[in-house]
This record gives structure tokens, sequence and C-alpha cells, in this order.
């Protein structure tokens, strides 16, 4: 995801997306708006979008499915969501919308600095996380071209990395045994 990521507000109200852009703007990051499911979803698989703020109830396809459908594709399965009700509590919903990997749930009317916050948080976490998936496969890319150069070059099999100390080779070992 490039750094120009938008924030993707969604709500089939004018006056929300007017509010909620209005909350968002002191961020400074690019706002886009959508008043429907399907119009947020052609703008997520066209890339660019760095965060949703999506409406659960909307006509049409609603926000739950929007989200449903963003978690069964590899490239937007990892970019956050904010949902947004204006019906109260509703414990069939928060736990439908956590279960799909919602970041949270807010209450309309929405409090400008808590969604701030919220969103700067979620925003720059989710862009932490693309730059190191986009360093790690870098990484991956450099190790093959070693392997293909010189195939003498040892490598690991792709395990996590254990803090054990210091590595040891055989040689090194050998070296340091007293001789006698």
């Amino acid at each position: 995801m490039p750094p120009d990521a938008r924030i993707l507000i969604v709500d089939d109200h004018q006056d929300t997306l007017y509010a909620l852009e209005n909350a968002l703007a002191p961020l400074g990051h690019r706002i886009a708006r959508a008043t429907d499911g399907d119009e947020a979803l052609k703008q997520v698989l066209r890339g660019r979008v760095g965060l949703l703020v999506l409406d659960v109830r909307m006509p049409g396809v609603s926000g739950l499915d929007v989200v449903r459908y963003l978690r069964r594709l590899e490239q937007t399965q990892h970019i956050p969501v904010i949902l947004l009700t204006g019906f109260g509590p509703d414990q069939e919903l928060t736990s439908t919308a956590f279960g799909l990997g919602v970041a949270d749930l807010v209450m309309k009317p929405v409090d400008p600095l808590a969604l701030r916050t919220k969103v700067r948080y979620l925003y720059d976490a989710h862009q932490r996380y693309v730059a190191l998936q986009e360093e790690t496969r870098a990484l991956r890319t450099r190790v093959r071209e070693a392997e293909r150069q010189d195939p003498r070059v040892p490598v690991q099999p792709h395990t996590e990395a254990r803090a054990t100390g210091p590595c040891r080779t055989p040689s090194a070992t050998r070296d340091s045994s007293p001789s006698g």
C-alpha cells in the first residue's frame, strides 16, 4: 500500500459523510467517499485504500457484507475497518463484527476526537504492517537471488528466529577446544 493510501468513508447519508470527512480532515490523509457497499468494494479493489470507516446498515450491500467480501481476498483481508452503527448496542452485531475481524464498532453520533484517535492508530499500524510485508518479500527475493548466484550459500529453512545467543559453527567449536 502506498504512503498516500486513502481513508475510505462509506455511508448512505450525505450529512454523515460530511461530518466524518470533517472529523478526519485534521489527520491530513487523503479521504475518499462512497455512498453504498458496491461503490466501497469497487474503490477498495482498485487499491490504495488504507482504512475503511463503514456504516453497517445501508441499502443493497450492507457494511457487514462488504467486510465479509474483503476478508475473503488476500489483498484486502488486513485492511482495518471501523464499523459505524446508529441503532445502539446490539450483541449479535457486535459478535458478528468482531468475528469478521473488524477493528472497532462505533456508535453514532460519532465523537470526532475519539474517531480521529482510532483512525490515526489503525491507519499507522496498518502502514507499518504493509511496510514490514514488503520488506519481508524483498529480503526473500534477495535470498533467492543469492542462492541462484552461489548455490554453496547455506540458507536455513524459513523458521522463526530464536534468540539463543551467539551463533556457533562447528569450526568455531573445534577451534576453541583445547588441543591435546
